[in-house]
């Protein structure tokens, strides 16, 4: 091609105008400004993390495979997570305009106290086997960012210990009943004793899911030691020191152990779980009672006939029945059913403050982490959860800012398109 004419004058004349000299050192000292060089190794890599995903990232460096399959993986072909988490990749947002968000408030009112912001620990079982600082280093987290802590029943620290962490945050007491239904009411009487002040009773567990990575990793309570693991802790002896150095596990339900997580399960759980045992559960807990793990809104709709103070749709994090329903796409029909009778919460999938918002938008009053917490703990133990929550609320603070909403009660439906990507066939019933 030949240029156009005068465009080789145009350029030299353009270069004639920039007008060059050597730099001064008074000109190069403000790029020569050097960050800090910080010799704390964990600190520098949570630092540098930006997301749950990044946090994701160093806990799968630092946790044998076998821990960290036990936290990231979910039942069968794990459709149900997949789902979960695809449903928040599809929301899209609209946001307001020349609004002034300067400042806005992110705190709430759940389940009858106050949270700083609009998310709380979810309850983890086996916790200090992801690391051994396990609810301790959540307790302490939640505390100290004024946000509720949940204890499981198959938690590995005693309920009087987290209340010893966290002994003027809000701590909520998450149940299974038991075969044994004896040691449900003891958990429960022994919770209210504690102050803790919400119990989560969970009624998607009348057996264990079938979480495969585990059966393949022949993952254990205790870990066993064979060539496998063995050979997987050769680059990570530090979570084997910990693990070795530290107290044996305790279990605030179960008196011994030995099987895989969903052998031990099925020796605990009742299959013939009913409302008869919500009821005698009311009358033991003086605090507020929730129910985790509903997934239809009929049974939202019994629920609140019952009178129970909320509600959490949850699908277990996808651990339980694989193609469950989307607790997120669950969420706008459960609100306007009963929405005026009590609080709904939503969890499974959450992995960004986007997420949360978006929640919020759709009518929660509130949602809970499991995995972003347990990623966290396992990228660097209590630092590492304070740096999940510091993620997740500089993600929740900046979506705000960007819709230009003020406060959570300003998020609305209109703030939110779910965007349909699989859609039911109709059929003949």
């Amino acid at each position: 091609m030949f240029n156009r004419p005068g465009r080789d004058s145009t350029e030299n004349e353009t270069r004639r105008r920039v007008q060059r000299r050597v730099p001064k050192p008074a000109d190069l000292a403000p790029l020569m400004q050097f960050k800090k060089f910080d010799f704390n190794a964990s600190r520098r890599r949570l630092s540098a993390a930006l997301t749950i995903e990044d946090l994701r990232k160093i806990a799968k460096r630092r946790t044998p495979k076998a821990a960290f399959d036990y936290t990231e993986g979910a039942a069968e072909g794990e459709f149900s997570l997949a789902r979960a988490r695809q449903a928040f990749e599809d929301v899209e947002f609209h946001p307001a305009i020349l609004r002034d968000v300067s400042e806005v408030d992110t705190s709430c009112e759940i389940f009858g106290g106050p949270s700083s912001l609009p998310f709380g620990i979810a309850p983890t079982g086996f916790t200090r086997l992801m690391q051994t600082e396990g609810e301790i280093a959540g307790a302490g987290a939640a505390g100290a960012a004024g946000i509720p802590f949940s204890l499981s029943t198959l938690g590995t620290t005693s309920i009087e210990d987290v209340r010893d962490a966290n002994p003027r945050g809000r701590n909520f007491f998450q149940l299974y009943v038991m075969k044994d239904r004896q040691i449900s009411y003891d958990l429960t009487e022994r919770a209210a004793a504690a102050g803790f002040d919400t119990l989560l009773f969970t009624v998607d567990t009348p057996v264990a899911g079938a979480r495969l990575r585990d059966k393949r990793n022949g993952f254990s309570i205790p870990p066993a030691l064979t060539l496998k693991t063995i050979a997987n802790a050769i680059p990570r002896p530090w979570w084997w020191y910990d693990f070795l150095t530290t107290p044996p596990l305790e279990f605030a339900s179960l008196s011994s152990t030995g099987g895989t997580v969903g052998e031990l399960l099925d020796k605990a759980m009742d299959p013939s779980i009913n409302f008869e045992d919500l009821k005698v559960i009311r009358e033991l807990f003086p605090g507020k009672l929730v129910v985790k793990g509903v997934q239809t809104v009929g049974d939202a709709k019994k629920l609140a006939d019952l009178g129970v103070d909320g509600v959490v749709l949850s699908n277990h994090g996808g651990r339980q029945l694989d193609r469950a329903p989307v607790p997120f796409h669950l969420l706008p029909e459960v609100v306007r059913e009963v929405g005026q009778d009590l609080e709904v919460a939503v969890d499974t999938g959450i992995m960004n403050g986007a997420d949360i918002v978006a929640s919020i938008a759709m009518g929660a009053k509130f949602t809970f982490v499991g995995r972003a917490y347990l990623y966290g703990l396992m990228a660097g133990g209590r630092p590492g959860v304070d740096r999940m929550i510091q993620i997740l609320t500089d993600q929740i603070v900046r979506t705000m800012k960007l819709l230009e909403v003020r406060t959570l009660d300003e998020l609305e439906p209109k703030h939110v398109t779910q965007l349909a990507r699989l859609t039911p066939r109709r059929h003949d019933s």
